[in-house]
């Protein structure tokens, strides 16, 4: 009854909190992209700190030295919301690609579009590869990191893998090196629950995979090192 409780209140803040940034954040419109992106970071850090305060969800960073500097791909396991905004203060100008739906939120896709997310229309087959290579581009020739989930969806905790190809696509096209993240979100922030459960979210960085392997050896080596470290967070909690 107290988990219930709590992810109400939780629930309720998150949404209210969300609907004030909106607000304030109205003049980042007129301002460069990567003001609006410091100002989700911002929100980011009120809502991890609501986590911890009401339903006693902390988290834990492990391996952020293996961050590399520069332009990036970041390759996430995706098991929860939680990931979709508490990635973001551990990169300098992060960039998510998400599925073009999103981007018609009123307020929510307006400031992604200004924030220069990347939309991508599941249903174009080839050209939605081609488009969103082109854009991945054009944002790592400006140092940015690329932020992509490869299974495209979540994942319940202790599902099946399901490694799309557009990840090797995105690595073997643009020669920047490929930082696998693991974490065990799911098992506290539900994908399809609104209770949330206590306990410490862990997130761990892996080796980055440097550029130059073919794409079988780098989505090979990206699924084995994710999943297996997935695994074992998810046994130590």
């Amino acid at each position: 009854m107290l988990i219930i409780a709590r992810s109400i209140l939780f629930n309720f803040l998150f949404y209210l909190s969300l609907l004030i940034y909106f607000i304030a954040a109205l003049p980042t419109f007129f301002m460069p992209y990567w003001v609006i992106v410091d100002f989700a970071k911002v929100w980011t850090r009120t809502n991890l700190w609501l986590l911890k305060a009401i339903c006693g969800i902390d988290v834990a960073f492990i391996g952020v030295d293996k961050i590399p500097p520069g332009p990036l791909i970041v390759a996430a396991k995706h098991q929860s919301i939680w990931e979709t905004f508490a990635l973001l203060p551990l990169f300098a100008r992060p960039v998510f690609i998400v599925k073009r739906e999103l981007m018609w939120i009123p307020f929510f896709g307006w400031y992604m579009c200004k924030g220069r997310m990347i939309p991508v229309d599941r249903g174009a087959g080839r050209q939605a590869l081609t488009r969103m290579t082109n854009r991945a581009r054009a944002d790592l020739a400006e140092r940015r990191q690329i932020i992509i989930f490869p299974e495209g969806t979540r994942r319940a905790p202790g599902a099946l893998p399901d490694y799309k190809p557009g990840i090797a696509h995105l690595y073997a096209t643009t020669g920047v090196p490929c930082l696998p993240v693991a974490l065990n979100s799911g098992l506290f922030w539900g994908r399809r629950s609104f209770k949330r459960y206590p306990g410490t979210v862990r997130v761990e960085f892996l080796d980055p995979i440097p550029p130059g392997l073919d794409r079988h050896a780098f989505l090979e080596r990206l699924q084995h090192d994710i999943e297996t470290t997935t695994a074992r967070l998810m046994a130590e909690a």
